[in-house]
């Protein structure tokens, strides 16, 4: 899996100047320059121009750079990635392909990126995929679309065109159905899309909370989708980033004893020759290690420093 932190994910109208300047300045984990829903047809060709400026003469030191084209419906997906990768490709991490519905989409773009990989002179397959899962063809498909590409590093949960696409009853993003009383509507989805990820060693994403006041119902949404395992969430405006890399990141305590976990098992294993161990009151083993592997991955991704270290 490429281990970039994406705790919080940051949705930028590629068509508005002003917040691609400020978005530089705000502690997310990744920032895409958005191509496709939040800028109108009118202004297209005006956004892609200030993308390709944004990335080449933007700021956006420890951020992940990426940009969402159009769909493969529309008209523009392939001046899209054209007129973006030829005119800062060098200064991109991912495209972020939405509403995929089938692995030959994902192929589609591998393809292109290739093509103007070497056609620029970068170095090939750098670039990374993001690949927006938001109707229920592309659900049913995610462990196709999952595994169609070497550049794939995420999926990403759409959720609005998701519930349009099943009739959901509500027209609150995020928020259970009215109605629905047992159990949480969404983790069906969210479970399809984060089996279909690790089966491939991706991450996984979750879409965003569109009541942008509202920062407890944004807490409330991510603790769900985090506690199943996703490694993070969309945010829309700079009132949900702390709650964002809080909720994404774990605490300093889980990271430190995933750290000793780590370290007493190699210590044990190596040095003792032991499989099976106690650590403190805790019986520790292989499949401790592996947890404590996620846990520890996440702590470094996410900046977290080590404040205990290990004695045998």
């Amino acid at each position: 899996m490429r281990m970039r932190s994406r705790r919080s994910v940051l949705a930028v109208p590629g068509s508005n100047p002003r917040f691609l300047e400020k978005a530089q300045t705000l502690p997310v984990d990744e920032v895409f320059l958005d191509l496709e829903d939040s800028v109108a047809p009118a202004a297209k060709d005006e956004a892609r121009a200030n993308v390709v400026a944004a990335l080449r003469q933007g700021d956006w030191s420890g951020k992940t750079r990426a940009v969402r084209v159009n769909d493969l419906t529309t008209q523009w997906t392939y001046r899209d990635v054209i007129e973006v990768v030829e005119g800062a490709g060098e200064f991109l991490d991912c495209v972020m392909l939405p509403k995929v519905q089938d692995s030959t989409q994902v192929v589609w773009l591998d393809t292109l990126l290739t093509q103007i990989e070497k056609t620029m002179g970068y170095e090939v397959g750098r670039i990374g995929i993001e690949a927006q899962i938001e109707n229920a063809r592309g659900l049913v498909n995610a462990d196709a679309i999952a595994g169609s590409s070497g550049r794939l590093e995420t999926l990403v949960f759409g959720p609005a065109d998701l519930m349009a696409s099943i009739n959901m009853r509500t027209l609150v993003v995020g928020e259970q159905p009215p109605g629905y009383t047992e159990g949480d509507a969404y983790h069906y989805i969210l479970m399809r899309l984060l089996m279909a990820a690790r089966t491939h060693d991706l991450q996984v994403v979750d879409g965003p909370y569109l009541q942008i006041k509202d920062v407890e119902g944004f807490r409330r949404a991510a603790r769900r989708s985090a506690a199943l395992g996703f490694d993070g969430k969309w945010v829309l405006h700079p009132s949900q980033v702390d709650a964002a890399n809080e909720v994404f990141s774990p605490t300093q305590e889980d990271y430190d004893h995933a750290e000793l976990i780590l370290e007493a098992y190699d210590y044990y294993t190596t040095v003792e020759k032991r499989g099976a161990v106690m650590l403190g009151d805790e019986m520790i083993d292989e499949a401790s290690r592996k947890m404590a592997l996620v846990v520890a991955a996440k702590g470094r991704a996410a900046g977290l420093a080590r404040t205990k270290s290990f004695t045998p």
